[in-house]
């Protein structure tokens, strides 16, 4: 047994249970708990074969070092998984995305629940808290695990709720609820953390998300068509002069209101593609048809005008085309609009401005 502990540290596994020492030193990020629980499923494993094989009073170093590394492995991972909660809730205090996306930590956090929940996880974490509070002499509880999971995600509650406080535009805000809501009900609807949280609280983010969603649209984009009022256009009862003064002053109004509300809004990022589009679409029908019907009915009373290019300003697959290029993820962008002059080109050549010719 002498030789055999000799050529077992000439081969390396003093230098490896080193090397998990060195692991369970490193810095303790809640990414490193699903390390360290491989690391003590890998070792719970090959106990029988350790107890077999370095049992002996010869193996004695490697007995210790087997025994101090499980030791540091369940330690640490005991101390990061009570230390989550605390963490979530330090960054209530850091500042929202200011595009509007959802917040790393809110998606990391549900994904990394869900995968401590989960059937690779979900048992070796219970028999490293078992272990644990052992040493503690205190009383393993069964509900522990969940109690503390539910736990986090309350927390992640309060914190959308901290953040969306913290945006000066309200818009904003709604659209940030929108995203986080929506992230909430949709990823976690059918997984194992959506399960321990109830139908009720997915239902009830989903709800939110609605309700965000129509304050929204209120206090955006439904306000642009009020800028293209009939009124006193009917049947130009003033006069054709009259009533071609009064049109682009309107439509004047309508692009002003527009490029602000899409120069805001071209730097917001909806990371969701369902999301995204749908929001978009409506976008599209809240706006088009009336635009669309206005400068078929009107349109032709600025065509022929000098500065028509100043009040006609876009056609209508030109403005679709813009309302549906909004909120993507920067890395989706195949041309950046932010900054761009209203009315230029986009990067593949289409041009967005409305011409004299009929309105598409």
């Amino acid at each position: 047994m002498g030789c055999f502990a000799k050529i077992a540290a000439q081969a390396g596994i003093l230098a490896f249970l080193q090397f998990g020492k060195t692991i369970t030193e490193s810095k303790k990020e809640p990414i490193k708990l699903l390390k360290l629980l491989d690391i003590f499923a890998s070792l719970n494993k090959l106990r029988l074969d350790f107890n077999r094989l370095f049992g002996g009073a010869a193996c004695i170093e490697i007995q210790n070092l087997t025994r101090d590394l499980i030791k540091r492995v369940i330690d640490g991972a005991a101390e990061i998984f009570w230390e989550i909660f605390v963490q979530v809730e330090l960054q209530r205090q850091s500042p929202p995305p200011q595009d509007g996306s959802i917040p790393k930590v809110v998606s990391s956090i549900t994904d990394y629940c869900n995968k401590l929940l989960g059937d690779d996880y979900r048992p070796i974490l219970t028999q490293v808290l078992v272990i644990h509070q052992s040493w503690k002499h205190k009383k393993f509880q069964e509900m522990i695990l969940v109690n503390e999971v539910s736990k986090i995600i309350k927390a992640v509650d309060l914190n959308l709720d901290t953040w969306m406080k913290a945006y000066g535009d309200t818009t904003l805000s709604c659209l940030f609820a929108m995203n986080c809501h929506w992230h909430l009900y949709k990823d976690l609807k059918g997984t194992k953390l959506g399960e321990l949280m109830g139908d009720s609280w997915l239902k009830e983010h989903e709800q939110y998300k609605e309700y965000y969603s129509a304050i929204f649209f209120r206090e955006s984009w439904a306000k642009l068509p009020v800028h293209l009022s009939r009124e006193g256009l009917i049947m130009f009862s003033g006069g054709r002069a009259s009533a071609r003064d009064l049109v682009k002053k309107r439509l004047k109004t309508f692009n002003e209101a527009f490029d602000e509300m899409y120069r805001k809004q071209s730097g917001w990022v909806i990371p969701e593609r369902d999301l995204r589009e749908k929001t978009c679409q409506l976008i599209v029908q809240t706006v088009l048809p009336v635009y669309r019907s206005y400068m078929q009915t009107y349109g032709p009373l600025v065509e022929q005008d000098a500065s028509s290019s100043k009040y006609a300003k876009y056609t209508v697959q030109g403005l679709e085309q813009m309302l549906l290029s909004l909120f993507l993820p920067r890395r989706e962008r195949y041309g950046s609009f932010k900054g761009r002059p209203t009315g230029s080109k986009i990067d593949n050549g289409v041009d967005l401005r409305r011409t004299a010719s009929a309105v598409a």
